[in-house]
Parts: C-alpha cells; sequence; structure tokens
C-alpha cells in the first residue's frame, strides 16, 4: 500500500478575536486558506482536509476551489480539537500521518512540510514538530500511531495534550522559515504581518 501524508486544516471557527473568517482573510493576494493549501500541496502532502461548519458555506467553497476537501465538523463548539478529530475520522486507510495546519498559521513555506515529512518517513517518530531559532511552531506531523490519543474525548488542551505527552519522544526538524511562528488571531496580529 502506497502511503499518503494528509493535511487537516481546521477552519470551522468563528474567528471572533479577529471579527472576520480567517481562513477568507488576504495573505498576500491569496486568502489564508489558499495560501496554506498551496504549501501543503507543494510540500508534498495531499489530500487537504479542510474542517468546516457549513459545506457550502464560503470557507467551504474556497477549500474545494483551491485543492481541498470540505469536511463537517458536526459540533465546532468544542474548539479546534474537534475539527482534527472530524478530519482525523475521514481519512484514508493508507494515511501513514497528517499535517495539522491551523487556519491562522498561513505563512510556513513548502520546504517546511517536506521537511516534517522526510523527517517522519526516515525517523519514525510519533511527533516531528519544526522549529526556527529553537522556537516550535506549525504545522505538526502527527504519526498513525497517535491517531487513537487524538480521538480521546477528554483533551484539556485540544492536540496540545497528545503533544505534550510526546516531547520526548518528538523530531524537532530546524527549519529556516520565520512563518511557522506566525499565528494570526487577532486585528492587531493581520496588521503586524500584513501592514
Amino acid at each position: 500500500m502506497i502511503e499518503v501524508f494528509p493535511a487537516i486544516i481546521p477552519a470551522a471557527g468563528r474567528s471572533h478575536r479577529m471579527g472576520a473568517p480567517k481562513a477568507l482573510m488576504d495573505a498576500g493576494g491569496r486568502s489564508f486558506l489558499a495560501r496554506i493549501l498551496s504549501s501543503l500541496r507543494e510540500g508534498g502532502a495531499g489530500p487537504l482536509l479542510v474542517v468546516v461548519r457549513d459545506m457550502e458555506d464560503p470557507v467551504a467553497r474556497e477549500a474545494r476551489e483551491y485543492g481541498g476537501e470540505a469536511i463537517l465538523n458536526p459540533d465546532p463548539s468544542t474548539g479546534p480539537v474537534s475539527s482534527l478529530q472530524a478530519g482525523i475520522r475521514a481519512l484514508p486507510d493508507q494515511a501513514a500521518a497528517i499535517l495539522f495546519a491551523p487556519v491562522d498559521h498561513p505563512l510556513f513555506s513548502p520546504d517546511t512540510v517536506q521537511g516534517l515529512i522526510r523527517g517522519f518517513v526516515e525517523s519514525g517518530a510519533p511527533l516531528v514538530v519544526p522549529a526556527f531559532e529553537g522556537w516550535r511552531g506549525h504545522p505538526v506531523l502527527f504519526g498513525r500511531a497517535l491517531f487513537p490519543e487524538l480521538l480521546e474525548k477528554d483533551l484539556p488542551e485540544g492536540a496540545r495534550t497528545v503533544v505534550r505527552r510526546y516531547l520526548d519522544d518528538r523530531l524537532q526538524i530546524p527549519v529556516a522559515d520565520p512563518g511557522i511562528l506566525a499565528d494570526i488571531d487577532t486585528p492587531e496580529e493581520y496588521r503586524k504581518h500584513f501592514p
């Protein structure tokens, strides 16, 4: 069986702090979501699962337009981990790992994605994270062995709960990509990156 490396992009949130859907905000001529999908695809990830709250809303349409597959989150009220779980439940059988790419981190590069996949293939580490100048960022790669834990009901810190369990077993990939640290959640952060 040929292994694939799907990506899950949670985009079912209400974007209260930003005041507009983050997935559709402009990131230098393309939406956050279009930019994320492009970097993931160019880096070797696929299929690209965009988890949405409504299969007919503008975010779902944007996902399909740029090569993503819209997946419904039936209950987004519990936060991004519910979208991650909806994405895991929709994975193809040959998924060796997943790349988890939050929609508010649109600036990582395809090279980072390639490095994470290569690091996983070479090491088999259950958790592979990128680091820029020692600081960990996104996207994060979870090996298949962690899927059952990511699907647990009680994850008080969401996916971070599982990340913390495996920090000693992680493979940290140094990258020359400050974009892994760009968490654009508020209008102030948006203006800092896109003045």
